[in-house]
């Protein structure tokens, strides 16, 4: 159950619930909020009040509306980062290994909760602690595609890092303007078309310790 479900299931008033479940129920309602206000026209009042809670039982978990939106931003990014660890470990054929990861980013964007807003296109990325966080995973992001590039061709770090980070903001870019235009394209041809301009040109580099060209 994703943490907007468990806001509707748990929003009628003076239901207790665990701590846990309480928190991500009020993450949820955050998510919401925040996807649809932005960050500096949400309120805490509104957050209270889509979760079905007082606003003292929020103040309870966040003590303020920065610490809530950095929570929210914490929890996204990581799962941003796992999807495309997960993509990258799931085949080591390097094609459908392109494939996964330009997926992960089309169905990361394309989540139904909007969560990449806070990520992509967050009106508070003059604040030090959001910036530091989008850099963060970004570059994680990064690193982790460029351990693949470097294992399989022998470039430099350097080299595969900056491969590895024209991949990923291709990716995410792409995403979501795809997402954006509502252009009627699928998602699976969106990620085949990209796949195949990503690959003429990283298929480009051999193999580390091949002959190939």
């Amino acid at each position: 159950m994703t943490a907007i479900e468990q806001t509707d299931a748990a929003r009628p008033r003076g239901t207790r619930l665990p701590r846990r479940a309480r928190r991500n129920q009020l993450l949820g309602a955050a998510q919401e909020v925040f996807v649809a206000q932005g960050y500096h026209s949400a309120a805490m009042d509104d957050i209270a009040e889509r979760a079905g809670v007082s606003k003292p039982v929020l103040y309870q978990h966040f003590p303020g509306k920065l610490e809530l939106y950095l929570a929210l931003l914490d929890q996204h990014c990581e799962s941003l980062l796992q999807a495309v660890r997960t993509a990258l470990a799931s085949t080591t054929d390097n094609k459908l290994r392109v494939e996964a990861t330009m997926d992960a980013y089309f169905a990361y964007v394309e989540d139904e909760g909007g969560a990449f807003r806070l990520v992509f296109e967050s009106d508070l990325t003059n604040e030090p602690a959001v910036r530091e966080r989008v850099d963060r995973v970004s570059l994680q992001c990064a690193e982790a595609i460029s351990d693949v590039i470097a294992g399989d061709t022998g470039l430099s770090k350097e080299e595969s890092m900056l491969l590895a980070v024209g991949l990923g903001g291709v990716s995410q870019v792409v995403a979501r303007y795809w997402l954006s235009s509502r252009s009627g394209i699928p998602r699976d041809t969106a990620v085949q078309l990209l796949t195949s301009l990503a690959w003429r040109g990283i298929a480009g580099f051999p193999l580390h310790g091949t002959d190939q060209s």
